[in-house]
């Protein structure tokens, strides 16, 4: 029996690639500033640009959900591909920040999207969320399960924010927005480029850290899901050591991206373009410097749309395209760390 290393999915002669048919994207038109912030907390547009290099994200208007935002970017990105809802197999939807506690964001987004007798999969993996989706639907395609698959990163952060002093920590970091990619099989050596497509994702996690960035309640593991107690003792607000998830974060990432690497004997001179989950420019930067990458070989966002969680990734790649800062051919390396904790990479021959 053939040995294969841990995440990665062979691939030979035989076998068909995912490739990325189309990208697209939504952000909601409020934007909020980090003066607007500094109002009605103790904070200022300095100290957060020199925490996380955020200038402004975006927030929702009232009544504006998760899935409304994904299901304008899922609507883009079909439109570029050419593409009716109809034609596709099934849709995944990454979010830490579901519409309702139970059924998942995907039945929605499916139902706005004018479209039912598909499968819909929630990815509940936060941060890291866009990967551990990509991983899924590269697996489904390279067997021939599904044909079109609609991978969507979405979240409503700002509904869930104190936006107080006892929330500043958090509630300055965190942006709403939607992402999506819509993906489909390319015949491994049957075209001019050969060897496009995902090569391969590498999703790994570690539970033992699962308390340094979390929201505790609401939580079935309590004799009662939501409680009085729990909000005046702030268990419903986002928590998070700060120093421990930077220092496991900028570790992580590095070691996936080598490990991905690795996998097809490739090296970090080989990689055209790097989109890190955009959790801190601070973060960023020092992922950049450990991999010794140029600033016009890694991509960031995060200080117009501040963290997105699942939807950073696909948001990145989404303006990437549209900057033209892809060309066929270019080794594409996505990277991403998050709670719980989670973390991964992903190579794609663009």
């Amino acid at each position: 029996m053939a040995s294969f290393r841990r995440g990665f999915f062979p691939q030979d002669e035989r076998m068909r690639r995912t490739e990325v048919l189309s990208t697209g994207y939504r952000v909601p038109d409020r934007v909020v500033t980090n003066d607007e912030l500094a109002v009605v907390m103790d904070t200022s547009d300095e100290w957060i640009r020199q925490r996380s290099g955020i200038v402004e994200r975006r927030w929702v208007e009232s009544g504006e959900a998760g899935s409304d935002l994904g299901a304008a970017a899922a609507e883009m990105a079909l439109d570029r591909a050419g593409l009716a809802a109809r034609d596709l197999d099934c849709l995944i939807v990454a979010t830490l920040s579901p519409d309702h506690f139970f059924p998942g964001t995907g039945v929605f987004l499916q139902r706005k999207l004018g479209i039912a007798d598909i499968p819909c999969l929630d990815v509940r993996n936060q941060c890291s969320g866009f990967l551990y989706g990509l991983s899924v639907a590269d697996a489904w395609i390279r067997v021939g399960q599904y044909e079109r698959v609609l991978l969507v990163g979405a979240e409503v952060h700002s509904t869930g924010l104190h936006k107080n002093d006892e929330g500043r920590d958090t509630a300055v970091l965190f942006g709403d927005g939607a992402g999506a990619v819509v993906l489909g099989p390319i015949e491994n050596g049957s075209g001019a480029a050969p060897d496009r497509g995902v090569l391969s994702v590498h999703i790994h996690a570690d539970g033992t850290h699962a308390e340094k960035l979390w929201v505790e309640a609401p939580a079935s593991a309590y004799d009662t899901l939501i409680s009085h107690e729990h909000i005046d003792r702030g268990l419903t607000r986002p928590a998070m050591q700060g120093r421990d998830v930077f220092k496991h974060a900028v570790a992580r990432m590095p070691e996936a991206v080598h490990e991905a690497l690795a996998v097809h004997e490739l090296s970090l001179d080989d990689i055209d373009m790097l989109i890190p989950h955009q959790a801190n420019l601070r973060i960023s930067q020092a992922v950049q410097r450990s991999l010794g990458l140029s600033d016009d070989r890694v991509y960031n966002n995060i200080q117009r749309y501040g963290n997105t969680t699942a939807a950073s990734i696909p948001i990145a790649l989404h303006e990437c395209v549209e900057e033209g800062r892809l060309s066929e051919g270019d080794l594409l390396c996505l990277t991403a760390f998050g709670s719980g904790f989670t973390w991964g990479s992903a190579l794609i021959r663009w």
